[in-house]
């Protein structure tokens, strides 16, 4: 028999939302803490930037159990994304559970002896309170804290007029409309606004990153949606993975020449379609060597902006500003009236206390969490939307679908302390040596395995059906309607 619980879900985005539905599925009392006054999480409309769009299609970026409108284009605007998740919230009752403008400033284990966490929970004025809960999601993802930029010279740059902003923050184009712009950054967000920012009518736009890197139109060859390339399984089985025996490797290396072949004609395919060597962005690393989850979409426009100048490419960083100027490391300086930092966010959990802090992250910043959710050392504690990858919203979903089942003691693949420690260990080890690639984001990001990982939380859960088999299963991309119906294979319970 399981015992209901008292849930705490820490998030009110794509992955709260799948945790609370999840637990709330099961039996359990939910409560939903989101420090925000809206839900939505990056896709809030307070965070969204002009023209923000999915980097997935709208078929990729759902809900096993919803599919987004049919209205909606094949890469759904931040309203749009917005008001699916607002409207999933309100169907699945989810919004009767939500308690907006909360924080969480701290967390330890309950006093009473009982199994769980008391959180403190700080509401909008300050005041605090602690709350008992039997276990605890985060969902607080990895797009929560802005990353923080300063420079030498930044307070003078700021009292003459400059403006310096996060991306998360460039809600307005108007605010760049006649005057010199930099956007920091060379991820989809940082093109997204630069190419924004010259239709908003900006003086100048200048874009800064470290170096170029390949970019994916929606369209390779302006023909394939690029779904039906990069996440299809067999473009999957390209890569090694972890834990493979010799028969396996053997099989690689026999399939090298031809993998080769099918990488350089991607590259080649994509420096003619975005004239990458006109733009003098043909980025220096392999394609199949940094595929991960910070490959970035091509915002349209982009590539044909910079060819005819209307945004300048410089390769460094900033060092520090100069009056009214931006001085790179590199030596170029650019005049400019406003910095949009593009840079990320910081990964984290700062709530939780130093000591589980030191169990959860490696001193290199690797993840200690077996599947991507969940720690032997840190129980009734679970990370949902950790596992980041292109398509987040199902990897959201199956991962809440796998938490709600560990914690219940009813996978069937239920795991022990040590073979979860094992199991760390050799992902670990395979991220750091075996395909470095696969440790950015503190080893967080589940592309290019989408498929494997999939796998692997079915089979945990006990779905009867886990995968789409045939020739075809291995030219398609994932569908959220078959993982519905792999989860509805898998044995039912509910709490009580």
């Amino acid at each position: 028999m399981v015992n209901p619980k008292h849930v705490c879900v820490i998030g009110a985005g794509v992955s709260g939302l799948a945790a609370a539905k999840a637990f709330s599925t099961r039996g359990h009392r939910v409560t939903i803490i989101e420090r925000s006054a809206d839900l939505g999480g990056v896709w809030e409309p307070a965070r969204s930037y002009p023209e923000v769009q999915t980097q997935s299609p709208k078929e990729l970026y759902r809900y096993t159990d919803r599919a987004m409108p049919e209205a909606y284009p094949e890469w759904p605007t931040g309203s749009q994304v917005h008001a699916y998740l607002a409207d999933y919230a309100r169907i699945f009752g989810l919004d009767r559970m939500l308690r907006f403008n909360t924080s969480v400033s701290g967390m330890a284990r309950r006093a009473d002896g009982r199994p769980g966490w008391t959180l403190t929970l700080s509401d909008k004025s300050g005041a605090s309170t602690a709350e008992d809960f039997d276990f605890v999601a985060v969902c607080t993802g990895q797009f929560n804290e802005p990353r923080e930029l300063h420079c030498p010279g930044e307070d003078g740059f700021l009292a003459q007029g400059g403006q310096i902003l996060h991306s998360s923050k460039y809600n307005d184009p108007q605010v760049v409309k006649g005057r010199r712009v930099v956007v920091l950054g060379g991820s989809k967000s940082a093109t997204d606004i630069a190419v924004n920012a010259v239709k908003a009518g900006a003086r100048e736009v200048t874009i800064v990153m470290r170096e170029p890197v390949w970019r994916i139109p929606y369209f390779i060859g302006g023909l394939v949606n690029f779904k039906r390339i990069l996440y299809i399984r067999a473009q999957e089985e390209m890569f090694p993975g972890w834990g493979i025996g010799a028969m396996s490797r053997l099989a690689h290396r026999i399939a090298a020449p031809f993998v080769w072949a099918n990488w350089r004609g991607l590259e080649s395919l994509l420096k003619a379609q975005l004239k990458l060597k006109q733009c003098n962005m043909v980025p220096k690393e392999r394609i199949e060597d940094g595929v991960n989850c910070s490959v970035p979409i091509a915002t349209p426009g982009f590539h044909p902006m910079v060819a005819d100048g209307r945004i300048k490419a410089v390769f460094g960083s900033f060092d520090h500003y100069d009056g009214d100027t931006i001085v790179m490391s590199g030596g170029e300086r650019v005049a400019a009236d406003v910095a949009v930092l593009a840079i990320g966010y910081k990964l984290g959990v700062p709530f939780l206390p130093a000591a589980y802090q030191a169990k959860l992250v490696d001193a290199d910043g690797q993840y200690r969490l077996y599947r991507l959710i969940a720690n032997p050392d840190l129980p009734e504690l679970g990370f949902v939307g950790f596992n980041s990858s292109f398509c987040t919203v199902l990897c959201a979903d199956l991962a809440a679908n796998w938490l709600v089942r560990y914690a219940d003691g009813q996978l069937a693949r239920q795991p022990t302390a040590q073979q979860m420690r094992d199991n760390i260990e050799m992902m670990l080890h395979f991220k750091r040596v075996e395909r470095p690639a696969a440790g950015v984001y503190g080893g967080l990001c589940v592309a290019p395995y989408h498929y494997r990982h999939f796998d692997e939380l079915m089979a945990d859960i006990g779905a009867k059906e886990q995968k789409r088999g045939g020739l075809a299963g291995h030219f398609r991309p994932p569908d959220a309607d078959a993982y519905a119906r792999f989860l509805a294979s898998a044995p039912d319970y509910q709490a009580a």
